[in-house]
């Protein structure tokens, strides 16, 4: 089989694609052949050395596909079965294997396998996000950092369901407006004005919490934002890691700062499940609309993440893997 793996840690350049060996279901697991798998920052991180990884290294937090093998102990699944998993770097691949309880059967009639695959990783995050991280109300005031972007707009989508008021930021006028669809009561253009002086005239007390998946550039901008008791929902490395924090800093408003990670919100089945089957809701009635900028050939991993990497997209980026 065919998959994309780096031997060093670097550039988009370091990614290649090889052939191995097909990889055998265990007990409890299923192997899936892939078709669409999504492509995300964390990816780049893994692949770049920000965050640890084995060398030789693989990549892919999720993907759609049909189970092609079973393991002894799975009863939940069948071969041909459609289903969504969160992967373990490793669904930049023709096969991947994943546990039988981790992979959630859905109907492509219902909702299709590229949708799935764009929302998974992405849409888990921002559910987790405005309803664990910090709990939103209606009313509240939000601000989402880069909102045109895939893990923006559906945080803006869902906190608008939740009855939020939401300023979002982008780059230029043409994200502006992708935010706006997305629901933004307000946008901030960040490369015009200072995004904390324009939050203030919007809402002079400051937001109760932000969502900041950009990281270095945002930060400080981000926590003069907020009003006083406000959360920042630090997720993200987009721009770079955020230096060391002074914790003095977050006493003159009594600020909460947190930087979760998905992973720690879905430690159980349960948890899982939970939050998946609420955001495959959200997308089935039609208050969750997934945009996917772009598809690429598997062979093309490296231009997926030149391209995200230069903040070109205002989307959800896939892999079709043939």
């Amino acid at each position: 089989m065919q998959t994309i793996r780096f031997e060093q840690t670097g550039g988009p350049e370091v990614l290649k694609l090889v052939d191995v060996p097909r990889p055998s279901a265990g007990p409890g697991q299923v192997v899936v052949r892939n078709h669409f798998a999504g492509v995300n920052f964390i990816d780049t991180y893994f692949r770049s050395g920000v965050y640890p990884t084995n060398l030789p290294g693989t990549l892919g937090q999720e993907a759609t596909g049909e189970v092609a093998e079973i393991g002894s102990g799975v009863s939940n699944l069948k071969v041909g079965d459609h289903v969504a998993y969160l992967g373990n770097q490793d669904t930049y691949a023709q096969y991947s294997v994943t546990l039988a309880s981790r992979a959630t059967k859905f109907d492509p009639q219902e909702i299709s396998m590229e949708c799935v695959a764009a929302v998974l990783l992405q849409g888990l995050t921002a559910h987790t996000l405005v309803t664990r991280s910090y709990k939103v109300q209606s009313n509240d005031w939000v601000l989402v950092q880069a909102g045109a972007g895939g893990t923006g707009r559906l945080l803006i989508q869902i906190c608008k369901h939740l009855g939020a008021r939401v300023i979002a930021t982008t780059s230029n006028e043409a994200k502006a407006e992708i935010a706006r669809q997305a629901g933004a009561d307000h946008v901030i253009n960040y490369t015009e004005e200072s995004v904390p002086d324009a939050v203030h005239r919007i809402v002079s007390e400051g937001v109760h919490v932000v969502y900041d998946g950009v990281g270095k550039d945002t930060f400080a901008g981000s926590i003069a934002a907020l009003r006083r008791e406000g959360s920042m929902v630090s997720f993200g490395n987009a721009s770079g890691t955020v230096p060391p924090v002074r914790l003095f800093d977050l006493t003159e408003k009594n600020l909460c700062l947190l930087r979760p990670k998905l992973y720690g919100y879905i430690v159980t089945d349960d948890e899982y499940q939970r939050h998946l089957n609420a955001v495959f809701d959200l997308v089935k009635c039609g208050k969750l609309d997934v945009k996917v900028f772009k598809t690429y050939e598997l062979k093309d991993a490296a231009q997926a993440h030149i391209d995200l990497e230069a903040r070109k997209t205002t989307g959800k980026l896939l892999i079709y893997i043939p």
